[in-house]
């Protein structure tokens, strides 16, 4: 009972609400509450409250928090070795363009392979993604940067993608066959949130050649974007993975962009010390296929 417990915390941590985290677990928000309770009466401590309209985790909470996260991943382990690793919950952290772009076929293709692995994915920063797989509230985190490197974290490398400057077909600058920075003075620009990897890759390969961005408009996400661009709202600047169906159809064009000399890459990162079982090892080997 105690994992179930700990499951619960863990949501209402992460929901900030009891009414939330009822709704995702499928119980009722007195059954929420009931559980905590006893998880307090437990530990011997306070571990939410209350802070305006949601609940945060105290000292306590927050001291816990991590054990709590790796007692569940360790549980979930467990279960994946004894069932002989083809049953179980794969819970994958991945970049918005990542989860739209690049995994929904090869999800599809793993699911055909394991249908007893529930697979759970959620978007998020880099930073987030790279904080899940650390804390092991995620198993795999998809991200899309320059080469990553981190002490405690496996990374391969799945494929390097090119950076592409995105116009509408009749944009004076969309025959060319590169766009370095310098064209892009008084650009207006249509550009992803200030935390994407490759928007500050812009950012600054502007600000190097002394060029002031005007960013005309943000997007949280990459359908947005593009209706801007196909308006003649603005130039955006995306990786190709994501554009690739409107490149075929005509509908927007990709010019490479000439600035930054530090390739990008989509990388799959898991923790050294985790032990992969068969559907886990499947499931690296679907991201390195095309």
């Amino acid at each position: 009972m105690e994992l179930t417990y700990l499951k619960t915390f863990c949501e209402v941590v992460a929901c900030g609400s009891y009414t939330k985290a009822a709704e995702r677990l499928g119980y009722s928000q007195s059954s929420v509450t009931a559980q905590i309770a006893r998880l307090e009466e437990m530990y011997g401590a306070v571990l939410l409250e209350r802070s305006g309209r949601g609940m945060n985790a105290t000292f306590a909470g927050k001291s816990l928090l991590p054990y709590a996260r790796q007692m569940l991943a360790l549980s979930e382990e467990a279960k994946a070795v004894v069932s002989g690793g083809e049953q179980g919950i794969l819970n994958v952290g991945s970049i918005e363009t990542l989860a739209a772009y690049y995994l929904p076929h090869r999800l599809h293709r793993y699911r055909q392979r394991y249908p007893g692995m529930q697979l759970k994915v959620t978007p998020g920063s880099e930073t987030e993604i790279i904080a899940a797989v650390k804390s092991k509230s995620a198993d795999f985190g998809l991200i899309f940067d320059c080469a990553y490197e981190a002490e405690e974290l496996a990374v391969r490398q799945l494929r390097a993608e090119p950076l592409l400057v995105v116009l509408h077909p009749e944009h004076p600058l969309a025959q060319r066959p590169d766009i370095p920075a310098a064209l892009l003075a008084g650009e207006p620009l249509v550009l992803t949130e200030e935390t994407c990897t490759y928007r500050r890759l812009l950012i600054q390969e502007l600000k190097t050649s002394g060029i002031a961005p005007r960013i005309e408009m943000e997007f949280g996400n990459l359908e947005g974007i593009k209706q801007a661009v196909k308006h003649r709202w603005g130039t955006a600047f995306l990786p190709r993975y994501a554009v690739e169906e409107e490149l075929l159809s005509g509908s927007l064009t990709g010019i490479p962009f000439a600035g930054g000399q530090d390739k990008f890459f989509i990388q799959l990162i898991y923790r050294k010390e985790r032990k992969l079982s068969r559907a886990f090892l499947a499931f690296v080997a679907e991201m390195l296929e095309a």
